[in-house]
């Protein structure tokens, strides 16, 4: 535990569905929930809107449908998404080089790292100006912790949620914890927590009072040490900058249980090819190929096949992968289907010439049984329009971006039978109009997303910061706009988690998501 608040812990607010408020203007301030969009699918991030009606994150969309059937439920756009994690981890990188993703939403900082003075004067400063550059370069808002370690700075995020700073000063942290239940701790879930609840555990307080002893009896020694450390306060978990990602890996769930068995080759064959993509975006190869299957009966085994060395192949990756699956019995009905990769190694120059000679002799083999060995397919012939006839989706889902010939950019409201809706706006326009089309208008087409703010000339000339952290580079706060996402708490005011005797800060609901 450090004596002053120089871990900051940011986590941006109901990420997914905040992205998509801003990117489509006639959805603020209303309920959003973002997920699978069939039957099977999993809800997940729902906006604060959709939160009043107890949608939560992990929730069945079904359920969540039943819920709040007039929400927008919208498929993910992940690319958007990570475009927007770029920028903000950026601006994280700017503050100190020790920063740890947890997720594209999520990260601790060191300030102490970065050279900020250990104060909470500085820290606050910080906090403050880093909310206001997140706002002015994404036009979403992200939630602040401070505190001298990363599960208090965690737990303090989660208090000045949304929208907000919260900062635990040092002397205080005891109080704070104590009458918080014992699952805001790291590592305690719910079968944990049931077996502290059997022996009478329920908080905090009563976790550090229950002695490391018994908790050792409970949960073991590394477990029970561990948690007993973190109830009482000792956490000196370090800030690890670049964590080493253990395995990449892909899975789908489907709307109906999968019995053919052609089919079942087929997903796995491509769950494969994207899971290839992932590791190859990651500058990665792996040696272990795993696969995942979930019968019907929601019953789930992996299968793995350890390789010779590191590849990114995606022959080799789905060659693996089909023999895995071979030995598998799916006749009864499959739900769910995985396809990943671990052991994984930097990519390496052995790797390279592998793969340029494996694919020089898949092209030399399809020559020779063409005889077409001298004549080269000219870019735009057959080719080029298979990839093109790739791209359009066959389903228009809903959330995704297109455009239309004539009427500019816009994004799939809805569809079914032989129509798609289209909703017509811009993240900085007004809500917009909306239109149908026959699914098979040649006028329409996907589109990539917009970025949420649009630069003016010479917006990426930020002045520097004045040194009391007065605002933000280059502007002052912009504040909620015609072209900026409304703030779901109202204003958003920095808290500091008062000591004994005080006031609580308003804590969320007891099992409320973070995101």
């Amino acid at each position: 535990m450090r004596g002053a608040p120089t871990i900051l812990h940011l986590d941006m607010d109901a990420f997914y569905a905040s992205a998509e408020q801003a990117a489509k203007p006639s959805l603020r301030g209303k309920p959003v929930v973002v997920g699978g969009i069939g039957p099977r699918g999993v809800v997940a991030t729902a906006s604060y809107e959709a939160r009043v009606f107890g949608v939560r994150s992990a929730m069945a969309t079904a359920q969540a449908r039943r819920l709040c059937p007039n929400a927008a439920y919208l498929t993910p756009r992940f690319s958007l998404y990570r475009e927007i994690s770029e920028v903000v981890m950026a601006l994280l990188g700017e503050l100190s080089p020790l920063v740890e993703p947890l997720s594209l939403d999520e990260a601790f900082v060191d300030l102490e790292a970065g050279g900020v003075e250990p104060t909470s004067a500085a820290v606050r400063a910080v906090g403050e100006r880093l909310r206001r550059d997140i706002r002015a370069a994404t036009g979403l808002s992200g939630s602040v912790g401070l505190a001298g370690s990363k599960m208090l700075a965690k737990i303090a995020s989660e208090e000045a949620k949304p929208d907000g700073l919260v900062l635990i000063e040092p002397g205080t942290e005891l109080e704070l914890l104590g009458p918080m239940s014992v699952r805001v701790i790291p590592g305690v879930g719910p079968a944990t927590a049931e077996t502290l609840r059997r022996a009478g555990i329920a908080t905090v307080a009563e976790t550090g009072e229950a002695g490391e002893a018994e908790l050792v009896r409970l949960l073991g020694k590394a477990h029970g040490g561990g948690l007993y450390a973190l109830a009482t306060g000792h956490d000196d978990r370090p800030v690890v900058a670049d964590r080493d990602a253990k395995s990449v890996s892909v899975e789908d769930t489907f709307e109906e249980d999968l019995t053919d068995r052609s089919r079942v080759q087929t997903e796995i064959s491509r769950l494969a090819e994207r899971c290839v993509q992932r590791l190859r975006a990651a500058g990665r190869s792996g040696r272990t190929v795993v696969i995942k299957v979930r019968s019907y009966d929601f019953s789930t085994l992996t299968r793995s096949e350890t390789l010779r060395g590191p590849t990114d192949d995606p022959a080799v990756v789905k060659e693996a992968a089909a023999r895995l699956i071979d030995g598998v019995d799916t006749t009864a009905g499959v739900r769910l289907l995985g396809v990943g990769v671990s052991g994984l190694a930097d990519y390496t120059q052995e790797d390279l010439f592998a793969q340029a000679a494996s694919e020089a002799a898949a092209v030399a083999a399809v020559a020779a049984a063409t005889g077409a060995a001298e004549a080269p397919q000219r870019p735009g012939e057959a080719q080029g329009e298979a990839v093109g006839a790739e791209v359009k989706p066959r389903r228009w889902l809903p959330g995704l971006d297109v455009r239309h010939a004539e009427y500019g950019a816009g994004w799939v409201q809805g569809s079914g039978v032989g129509r798609v809706t289209v909703r017509f706006e811009q993240p900085w326009s007004e809500p917009g109009r909306v239109r149908t089309f026959a699914v098979d208008d040649p006028a329409l087409e996907p589109a990539d997303p917009l970025p949420l703010v649009r630069q003016e000339p010479g917006a990426d000339q930020l002045a520097d910061p004045p040194e009391d952290g007065s605002a933000p580079r280059g502007a002052a706060d912009p504040g909620p706009g015609p072209d900026s996402p409304p703030r779901s708490g109202g204003d958003a005011v920095p808290r500091t988690v008062p000591g004994p005797g005080s006031d609580p800060a308003t804590r969320p609901e007891p099992g409320m998501p973070s995101r």
